[in-house]
């Protein structure tokens, strides 16, 4: 398996100001949430609940992985625990939120700040109980619920379910009186009917959280779904046919290379806004496979062939944006690449130019 050392904060700092000195003669610091952990993007820290007033996104670290063991996929735990502290420290190295791309600096429109990580419990990691995961999960649903009730979009940076995902999911349905859509891009479904690690059915858990968000959710329903990206010979073709005979829009790797290109999936993500009140944008990071700017081994057992690319997710994260959306969540997030994380800070940024875009009325 692939491994990189990731840099130490004193290596990263050092870098970053020969880099910026040397290129653009700036000094550049960033309000810090702890010794190493710079806000995303330098962005206003939201300490408290009451600083999320006007905001139109909140950044939320969800520090979860999925084991109780020293390895998730045959990776360390603590390499993915990691991510959302990663994400962060590679974003500061972008002095603005300026996108040549577009001519655009976000931050001349949208207010974002970045609320921190959700207090979940450090026990959890090492007793994967049913009640401790819940709690876990309840921890990011405060924040959650905090920043959708500011009126923000929740953007939260995790590693697995259900506090990477469904624990967005829950807050966003209980406060949509009308029906909610889901684009999902990701290698596995994960629509089992419970959770593996607790065969609890409250659990909605890594490879079940999304048959859960259906089971608890009435105003969720597959009819709404954008699913992207999954392929090959993982899952069991009866769970398949279900989603597709329910109304889902599945769109797998081979489909979009082979026939409908970039520009048609673009046009199938309106399936997720058509008859709906609110959307939500999961990715699952795994869905790069190594077909972005690091070796698929990173993912360990999860990484796949014919993985989307880089720009593709990025892209479509753009897209949505456009379009609006109720939260954006991240899981399996390429652990120990700087450029995996970089990625990541790319997605968020290139969401959130989609959401400026459409704030001022223009377009791409």
């Amino acid at each position: 398996m692939t491994t990189l050392a990731y840099p130490t904060w004193d290596e990263l700092m050092t870098a970053w100001e020969e880099f910026i000195k040397g290129n653009f003669g700036a000094e550049w610091t960033s309000p810090m949430m702890g010794p190493e952990s710079p806000t995303f993007m330098g962005l206003p820290y939201a300490s408290s609940r009451s600083d999320l007033e006007g905001a139109d996104a909140v950044v939320i670290g969800a520090p979860y992985v999925a084991t109780s063991s020293e390895k998730y996929a045959g990776v360390d735990r603590n390499e993915w625990l990691a991510a959302p502290l990663r994400v962060r420290q590679q974003s500061i190295r972008y002095q603005s939120g300026y996108i040549q791309d577009f001519d655009l600096d976000v931050f001349e429109h949208l207010k974002v700040v970045d609320y921190g990580d959700a207090a979940i419990p450090a026990e959890v990691m090492q007793v994967q109980s049913p009640e401790k995961i819940l709690r876990a999960q309840a921890a990011v649903e405060e924040k959650v619920g905090h920043a959708l009730d500011a009126g923000a979009v929740p953007v939260v940076i995790g590693q697995n379910s259900p506090c990477g995902s469904y624990a967005i999911a829950k807050p966003i349905a209980e406060r949509t009186e009308g029906a909610v859509g889901c684009v999902s891009l990701d290698t596995h479904w994960d629509f089992q009917p419970l959770d593996y690690l607790t065969g609890d059915p409250r659990v909605a858990g890594s490879g079940s959280w999304k048959h859960k968000m259906y089971e608890f959710h009435d105003n969720m329903h597959p009819m709404h779904l954008v699913e992207i990206g999954e392929r090959g010979m993982l899952e069991r073709k009866e769970l398949v046919r279900r989603y597709l005979n329910d109304g889902a829009r599945f769109i797998s790797s081979w489909e979009l290379r082979t026939s409908l290109g970039i520009e048609g999936l673009v046009g199938e993500l309106d399936r997720a806004y058509d008859g709906t009140e609110a959307v939500y944008a999961h990715f699952d990071m795994d869905v790069m496979g190594g077909a972005g700017p690091s070796p698929g081994d990173l993912l360990g057992e999860a990484a796949e062939p014919i993985a989307l690319t880089d720009y593709e997710i990025i892209r479509i994260a753009h897209e949505i944006g456009k379009r609006g959306l109720a939260g954006l969540s991240f899981i399996c997030i390429p652990p120990g690449s700087a450029l995996a994380y970089r990625v990541i800070v790319y997605v968020i940024m290139y969401m959130l130019a989609g959401l400026a875009m459409r704030k001022i009325g223009r377009g791409a």
